[in-house]
C-alpha cells in the first residue's frame, strides 16, 4: 500500500525530470501526461532548440529541400512543461536526486529519464579540427554550417567514413554534381554495419554514382593553408587528396560524461539499463528512480542471446521513451518491457535500404530475394543455425515478413518457397565482417556484452 500511496501522489504532485530534449524526451513528456501525470515536468536540453528531427539532416536539408531550422518534430499533445533549454547537465547527485546544470542551477526530481542520445565523434587531432572547412554532421546547427558549404560550389568534398552518414552526406554531394572522395577503412561501405558481402554492392553503387571511393584506407592528417582553412587529406597509403570540405563521419559518442562519479552504470558505450528502463548504478543494482531512453541507453534483449544492446535509430528511441514514460508512473504489476526489434533506414544513391534484426551477429548472409547483381534484393543473416536479422535494398515491404522469422527463431538458412531459386538464394555464404577490434564507421546496433555495469568489482572475504 504505501508504494501505491507513493505513486498516486507522483502522478498528482510529483516532479519529473527529462535530460535530453530530442525524440526520446518528447516521446516521453507526451506519454506521461497522456497517462495521467499532473506534477511538474521539466526538460533539460544543452540544444537551444526545441526538440527538432534528426533524420532529414543527412538527406533534404543538404540537398536544399528542407530548411535545417525547420524540422520540428510534431507534437501529439501539450505537455506543459517547463523548459531548460541551451543549458547542458553537467552532474547527477542520485542520493539528493538532484541534476546540476552548467549555470550553476540544480533540479531536484522524484522521478529522472535520462535521453541525452551522443553526439558526432569528432577528428581526433584538435587542431586539424579546427580547421576551416572541416564538418561533423549531428545538430540543426552543423547541418545548416554544412549545407551553406555545399551550396558555395566546393572543389572537392572529402567524407571520411562509409556508414550510413557518411554515405548519404556523399549521395547528397553526387546529387549536386559536387566531386566527393571518401575514405573508409573497412573494404566497403557500410560494411561495419551490414557486412561485406552487402558493402561490396554499396561500394558499386558509389562508384557508378561518380564518388571516388578508397576502401582499406585510413586519414592520417588534415592540411591547412597558412589562412587556416583545410586544403588536403593525407592517407595511410601515402596519396593526398585535394579538398577545401572534409566531413568527418566516424559515427558517435554516447553523452554520458556529465555522470562521471555519479554512481551511476554509465560509460563510454551507455547507460545499463534493464527491460524496464531502469537504470543501473555501478554495482549492478538496478534503481527505481532513474530511466533511460533512445541511443544512450544500453538494454537486455532476449531475441539476441540478452546482449545488451545499444541502438541508434528513431523508432528505437519512440519506442523505449513510451515504456520507459509508463513505468515511471506505474505499479511493478503494470510494467512493461522494451522488446523493440531493431530497424535502420537509409536512402542513398537512388536506393532505400533498410535492415530489421541485429546484422552485426550474422555469420552468414543468404540472398533470398532478388539479387546482388540487381542490387534489388533481400538478404537474411544466420546465427547459430536461427534467423537473426535481414536487410533490403528497394525491398522494404518484405521486411515485415522476415522480421516474424526473427521474433520466432525460424532455422537458418531458409528452406521454403519463398526463397529465390536463383543462384544466390541457393545457399548461405560468409556475412563477412570486419574483426571487431577494428571499429568501422557507422554500425547502427552496438553489441555491448552481458554485465550491466562496465566497474570491476573486487570482493574480499569477511572476516570470521
Amino acid at each position: 500500500m504505501a508504494a501505491d500511496a507513493f505513486l498516486e501522489r507522483l502522478r498528482r504532485e510529483g516532479r519529473i525530470v527529462i535530460v535530453g530534449a530530442s525524440l526520446a524526451g518528447l516521446r516521453a513528456a507526451e506519454t506521461l501526461r497522456a497517462e495521467g501525470f499532473a506534477g511538474s515536468l521539466t526538460m533539460i536540453g544543452d540544444e537551444p532548440y526545441e526538440p527538432y528531427d534528426r533524420p532529414p539532416l543527412s538527406k533534404a536539408v543538404l540537398l536544399g529541400r528542407a530548411s535545417p531550422f525547420h524540422t520540428e518534430l510534431p507534437r501529439r499533445r501539450e505537455i506543459d512543461a517547463t523548459w531548460r533549454l541551451g543549458v547542458a547537465a553537467t552532474g547527477l547527485d542520485m542520493a539528493a536526486r538532484r541534476v546540476r546544470l552548467a549555470d550553476g542551477d540544480e533540479v531536484e526530481y522524484d522521478r529522472l529519464l535520462i535521453a541525452t542520445g551522443v553526439h558526432a565523434r569528432p577528428w581526433p587531432k584538435e587542431t586539424e579540427a579546427r580547421l576551416d572547412g572541416v564538418f561533423v554532421l549531428r545538430t540543426r546547427d552543423d547541418a545548416a554550417g554544412l549545407h551553406r558549404r555545399l551550396k558555395a560550389g566546393p572543389h572537392r568534398v572529402f567524407v571520411i567514413g562509409a556508414g550510413f552518414t557518411g554515405s548519404e552526406i556523399a549521395s547528397a554531394c553526387r546529387d549536386q554534381g559536387i566531386e566527393v572522395t571518401v575514405a573508409e577503412r573497412a573494404d566497403a561501405p557500410l560494411a561495419g554495419a551490414l557486412g561485406g558481402a552487402v558493402g561490396a554492392v554499396a561500394a558499386e553503387l558509389q562508384r557508378e554514382h561518380g564518388v571516388d571511393l578508397r576502401t582499406g584506407i585510413m586519414v592520417t592528417a588534415l592540411e591547412g593553408d597558412t589562412a587556416g582553412r583545410v586544403r588536403a587529406a593525407h592517407l595511410s597509403d601515402g596519396a593526398a587528396v585535394e579538398t577545401d570540405v572534409v566531413v568527418v563521419a566516424l559515427g558517435a559518442l554516447r553523452n554520458t560524461a556529465w555522470l562521471a562519479g555519479s554512481g551511476l552504470g554509465a560509460g563510454p558505450r551507455g547507460i545499463a539499463c534493464d527491460a524496464g528502463c531502469r537504470a543501473f548504478d555501478v554495482r549492478g543494482i538496478v534503481t527505481d528512480d532513474i530511466y533511460v531512453a533512445g541511443d544512450v541507453a544500453r538494454s537486455p534483449h532476449p531475441l539476441f542471446g540478452y546482449q545488451f544492446l545499444s541502438l541508434e535509430h528513431w523508432g528505437n528511441a519512440v519506442a523505449q521513451a513510451e515504456v520507459a514514460a509508463h513505468n515511471m508512473i506505474s505499479p511493478g504489476a503494470e510494467r512493461r518491457p522494451h522488446m523493440w526489434v531493431p530497424a535502420f533506414w537509409s536512402a542513398q544513391f537512388g536506393v532505400n535500404i533498410k535492415s530489421v534484426g541485429v546484422p552485426a551477429l550474422g555469420e552468414q548472409i543468404m540472398i533470398a530475394q532478388g539479387s546482388l547483381a540487381e542490387r534489388r534484393f533481400v538478404g537474411v543473416y544466420g546465427y547459430q543455425d536461427r534467423v537473426i536479422a535481414a536487410v533490403s535494398f528497394d525491398g522494404t515491404r518484405w521486411l515485415q515478413f522476415y522480421q516474424r522469422l526473427i521474433e520466432t527463431g525460424a532455422p537458418f538458412p531458409l528452406d521454403f518457397p519463398t526463397v529465390d531459386r536463383r543462384p544466390e538464394g541457393h545457399r548461405p555464404v560468409p556475412a563477412d565482417f570486419p574483426d571487431p577490434a577494428l571499429p568501422t564507421h557507422g554500425p547502427t546496433v552496438t553489441l555491448s556484452g552481458y554485465s550491466p555495469a562496465d566497474q570491476r568489482l573486487v570482493f574480499t572475504p569477511g572476516r570470521p
